[in-house]
């Protein structure tokens, strides 16, 4: 055949295959025998071996055609995936809607037409459609900027490489990656022969899949997808989230058969105890019902904060609860010392998965609830996740129980431990403890914080152990050669390891502060400081009053943060992270200075015309500016839309300045002539 014919012939196959895809896993209604199929996509591959620059980005070839990588590369979200707010029980959900309206000035007995979706238990992910191919795919991450898994989502059948019906320019489709239960079940008898460790649910399976670095072993894996939303979206506008997922079903997109609008939360609220007794019926796994405002102009209006949208909530389904046996309490040593005790409990199967473990939190928790060792026990997992003990059973005891004692030393140094007075924890205060150094290892490298992959508890502990590694800042000057010396580590682990130490350099200010572990600072504590200092030596050289200065850290937070780096051993340490290449400082802070919003703090609330809020918070971060969610004296600007509702009266109360967004937008443009390159 020569090159024209060839070149004709792939398009036409590569659009029949796409389309048979379409009819057999979405709309689950071939036309085509599987004969027919397989015999169409062989002729297809024979022709792209024979011109393989002919190969087009949307050929079912490509599912599983992509060779193992060696890392994921970052992907920032135009738009952030968000997080949702829970609500727990039918008061709080009617509390959603109550709270809905106040913010947008409605009457409490206006209804509000909702959207209810399942909520399925898998991993959220990003699709990219440029003209219609699917050009790119990502996990949500923490929201802003997740990992590029492309070629391991290609392999999901599911998902189309082409979009139908006349797609725009550019859309994001957002949906949940999830493995049937029926598929997750096979897939762990295949590990249990294989002498592998299980998966411990669903979800976990299908994060794991997509974390392998050769998609064949994706493939085998048989994922699924719902999609639910989208994120940027280029030549098209939806009136209402009904019309959304209508398009994205005309688009070839797999919608949730079970998707429901509703005229108001009462009948919002039926769908979800429907579906609390009917969750048990489906082929996969779903731990809730996503009760969602369905006109976008009131989404708008509501806006989101930094953690997610108003006008969405996640209907949480009440925990299942099962009884066992405590055979043990067992006491373990975290990073920061804290001695935490944890129930070894006889296995027992609870809402998808089998429990053995449970963490007790503290001695005054253990008291409390009154747990012994040899109690009979009521588990649930909190948020359909975490284990929990949630009572003990007093009346099934035989009086063989014991009571627990907190040790007086360390189970792991032998140090005596410590509680300070009107503290619930009790903790070794050894610094060195192996206990501590290798927890301290591991949330440095763990997914928030440094991000190492391939740097888990055995190679931890045996760096520890054979004295390769003290601290965490020594895995920068760590070799492939001695990486290589570890047991079941082969050179190509061990470059891989190696690599991704070296790309952890790069991850910012922010994750670095949490990373190193600091007493009280978490993720969010780490994100003011970085945002408010700019620096670590900045951060190292502030006073306690200083530090308490800036929003969301506290007396406690601020004493441990002075308390670390008054030891000695930490007196140099931004000096000395900094000349092992890690960055010490947030690049922003250099270019936002002289620019017309630095030291300026804006609040939007209200709908908005020409952007989303995300986009404009991004103006106001990118020209020097913060953005925040909550008025205050402190507060520069308030950017009012349509439906402002309380945070514009409490600007006017405080006499702050409220633009529209048009005045908004010409600062911006003035601010844009007036810096470098502008």
């Amino acid at each position: 055949m020569e090159r024209s014919g060839a070149e004709q012939r792939i398009d036409e196959l590569t659009e029949q295959l796409n389309y048979h895809n379409y009819r057999y896993y979405v709309l689950d209604d071939p036309e085509i025998s599987d004969e027919q199929f397989d015999a169409m996509l062989v002729e297809l591959q024979e022709l792209e071996r024979r011109f393989p620059d002919l190969r087009r980005p949307d050929s079912p070839t490509q599912r599983v055609g992509a060779p193992p990588s060696d890392q994921f590369a970052p992907v920032e979200h135009t738009v952030p995936m968000l997080s949702l707010d829970k609500s727990f029980s039918g008061d709080e959900l009617v509390e959603f809607d109550r709270r809905l309206k106040r913010q947008l000035g409605m009457d409490e007995c206006e209804p509000i037409a909702y959207v209810c979706e399942l909520k399925v238990d898998g991993l959220a992910v990003s699709l990219r459609y440029d003209h219609g191919v699917f050009v790119q795919g990502a996990t949500r991450g923490d929201g802003r900027r997740g990992e590029d898994i492309t070629p391991n989502l290609r392999t999901v059948r599911t998902i189309p490489l082409r979009l139908l019906d006349d797609p725009p320019p550019l859309i994001e489709v957002r949906g949940e990656l999830y493995l049937p239960i029926a598929e997750f079940e096979r897939i762990n008898v295949e590990r249990a022969e294989a002498g592998e460790p299980l998966f411990a649910n669903p979800r976990n399976a299908a994060a794991g899949s997509m974390r392998q670095l050769d998609p064949a072993i994706t493939a085998s894996r048989r994922l699924d997808i719902f999609c639910y939303g989208t994120g940027a979206v280029e030549g098209l506008q939806f009136e209402t989230h009904t019309q959304e997922l209508e398009r994205l079903r005309a688009f070839g997109c797999r919608v949730n058969p079970h998707v429901e609008s509703v005229a108001s939360i009462e009948q919002a609220l039926a769908y979800c105890e429907q579906w609390t007794e009917r969750r048990h019926d489906l082929e996969y796994g779903v731990d809730g019902v996503v009760v969602k405002a369905d006109s976008v102009a009131l989404q708008q209006a509501a806006g989101a904060t930094s953690h997610g949208p108003r006008w969405a909530t996640a209907y949480k389904f009440p925990a299942v609860e099962a009884e066992t046996v405590v055979r043990d309490i067992e006491v373990t040593v975290a990073r920061t010392g804290q001695l935490t005790p944890v129930a070894v409990m006889e296995p027992v199967f609870v809402d998808g998965s089998t429990v053995s473990r449970a963490v007790l939190h503290n001695e005054d928790e253990v008291a409390r609830k009154d747990i012994r060792i040899g109690d009979h026990v009521v588990i649930r997992k909190a948020g359909d996740v975490i284990p929990e003990v949630v009572r003990s059973l007093p009346g099934k005891r035989t009086g063989d129980e014991e009571q627990f004692e907190m040790p007086r030393q360390c189970p792991v140094c032998g140090t005596e431990v410590v509680r300070e007075e009107g503290a619930a924890a009790t903790r070794c205060p050894n610094l060195n403890c192996p206990a501590r150094r290798l927890s301290l290892l591991l949330h440095w490298a763990g997914r928030q914080a440094m991000d190492i992959d391939g740097l888990g508890e055995a190679v931890a502990a045996q760096l520890l152990d054979r004295g390769l590694v003290e601290r965490p800042e020594d895995l920068y000057t760590l070799t492939t050669e001695e990486v290589v010396g570890l047991e079941r580590m082969a050179e190509k682990s061990a470059r891989n390891l190696i690599a991704a130490i070296e790309a952890s350099k790069d991850r910012g200010l922010e994750r670095l502060l949490f990373a190193l572990g600091i007493l009280h600072v978490g993720r969010t504590a780490a994100a003011r400081l970085a945002e408010h200092y700019g620096s670590l030596r900045a951060i190292a050289d502030a006073s306690q009053e200083e530090l308490e200065a800036v929003p969301d850290i506290g007396p406690k937070i601020a004493q441990s943060i002075v308390d670390y780096f008054a030891r000695p051993e930490n007196a140099d340490l931004p000096e000395r992270l900094a000349a092992l290449g890690i960055v010490t400082t947030r690049p922003q802070q250099a270019e936002a200075e002289g620019t017309a919003f630095a030291g300026l703090t804006f609040v939007f609330t209200g709908g908005l015309e020409a952007m989303t809020r995300p986009e404009a918070e991004e103006m106001v971060a990118g020209l020097g500016g913060r953005a925040t969610g909550s008025v205050s004296a402190n507060t520069d600007y308030v950017v009012a839309g349509p439906g402002a509702g309380s945070k514009l009266e409490r600007a006017r109360e405080l006499g702050v300045q409220v633009l529209g967004e048009e005045e908004f937008l010409q600062m911006v443009r003035e601010a844009g002539e007036g810096s470098p390159g502008g």
